[in-house]
Parts: structure tokens; sequence; C-alpha cells
């Protein structure tokens, strides 16, 4: 499995709408049954994003078609306006973590 991971920079009067644009992209996610979620950053050290996007992969070929589809639900003809919308408010292009999770094997010597 893997997490991709979407950091987004930008200043605090825009927070609440970025958050609403991140919300319609978790729930899109979510409609084809990734399980994704918004993080919101409690500290935040200096250069860190105000708020994350993250989704759970089974593989890097989901990523590229979450990419393409930009918050846009299945069918929806607007994905583009939603992302010149959102990066209008972004300060910098979102930064992307691709993680693979662990898959969690027992060291030598445990158990």
């Amino acid at each position: 499995m893997y997490l991709a991971r979407f950091s987004y920079d930008l200043l605090p009067v825009d927070r609440d709408r970025a958050m609403g644009f991140i919300r319609r992209e978790v729930e899109a996610a979510r409609a084809e049954g990734l399980n994704a979620r918004l993080l919101v950053p409690l500290t935040r050290g200096e250069g860190g994003a105000a708020l994350q996007f993250e989704v759970e992969l089974t593989g890097l070929d989901q990523l590229e078609t979450l990419r393409h589809r930009g918050g846009g639900g299945p069918g929806e003809e607007n994905a583009g306006d939603w992302m010149r919308a959102f990066s209008e408010i972004l300060l910098s292009p979102p930064g992307v973590e691709i993680l693979r999770v662990d898959g969690g094997a027992a060291a030598p010597g445990s158990g």
C-alpha cells in the first residue's frame, strides 16, 4: 500500500476556502472507494504546510487517475475549474510525497 500526501501552503485568510476545496477532494476520492482524509496541522515548523490531503493507494497507477481528476468526482466536467480556483489561493505549488507503507515484518529475535 502507498500513501500520497499533498501539502498546501496558503495564507490564514484563505484557510476555510482551502479546506472546502480539500474536503471536496476527500469526498471524490472516497466515492471511488479510496481512504482519504484532510490533515490539519496543530503545530507547524517554518515552511510547513498549512493543510494536507492524504489518500491511501493500492497501486501507483491510482495516483495518476487521482491527479487528473483533480477534485472532481467521477463524471464531473468542471475539475479544471476546481483546480484553477484552488491554485489561485496557493502560495506555491503543492508539495507531493509518495510513501510506501511497510508490511511490518517482525525484526529478528522479536516475538
